[in-house]
């Protein structure tokens, strides 16, 4: 196995525990207007813009009979209450170690969210442990011109970091982000939520990503490239 050009990661639900607190902030923000979300729509969300998943819950809400929101009148509900969670979010298992073996060994990391850049500056600022990760591609980021599922943050990051997007590791959890890292090219790893097993994971993220269930994993793999 041959070791990487560049790692590059997701954040919220790969290397910070940040998902169910997303999900719990979209689902207090629907329940608001009258909309309970199912899990498969919050999964649905997973991974995606911040702008991106306002236009698709304010549509659910107006399909199931509930009032025309504007973007900013459902952000105005659902953003305080993210805040005050993502603040709270735990490293995910082997996320301090993974980028801290990639750090000694000269591996370069990026980080392709599609959080934007005031938001990962909350989430990161208790984790100093990621500061390593020098080269960063937001959501909002000026010359990014389309969200997952599209590959352009695993694009642009590659183009930073001045490397192969084909020859760089993707990691994600999602299955927009998942999506999005294959049609880059890149070799894919993927830590599925711990709920989805057998023929869910098959169906949620289709192609051939590795699966992964926790990122000591991916230590060894890197251990064993050359």
């Amino acid at each position: 196995m041959v070791l990487p050009a560049a790692c590059l990661f997701d954040l919220d639900g790969l290397l910070l525990d940040t998902e169910p607190l997303h999900a719990r902030a979209w689902q207090q923000a629907a329940r608001h207007f009258g909309r309970e979300l199912s899990a498969d729509e919050l999964m649905a969300l997973r991974g995606r813009r911040r702008l991106d998943c306002a236009d698709q819950v304010r549509g659910w809400i107006t399909a199931s009979g509930g009032p025309a929101l504007s973007s900013s009148e459902l952000l105005a509900v659902r953003q305080p209450i993210a805040e005050a969670l993502l603040v709270q979010a735990p490293p995910m298992a082997g996320a301090p170690e993974l980028v801290a073996h990639c750090h000694r060994r000269g591996i370069p990391m990026a980080l392709a969210t599609s959080s934007s850049r005031e938001a990962v500056a909350l989430k990161a600022g208790p984790h100093p442990w990621l500061q390593p990760i020098g080269v960063r591609v937001h959501g909002d980021d000026p010359e990014l011109q389309r969200g997952k599922p599209a590959p352009d943050v695993f694009l642009l990051a590659a183009q930073r970091l001045g490397v192969d997007a084909t020859a760089c590791w993707a990691f994600e959890d999602s299955p927009a982000g998942v999506a999005a890292a294959q049609a880059a090219g890149c070799r894919v790893h993927v830590l599925p939520p711990p709920h989805l097993d057998g023929d869910a994971l098959a169906r949620t993220y289709p192609g051939e990503p590795t699966r992964l269930t926790d990122l000591h994993q991916v230590i060894g793999a890197l251990e064993a490239a050359q």
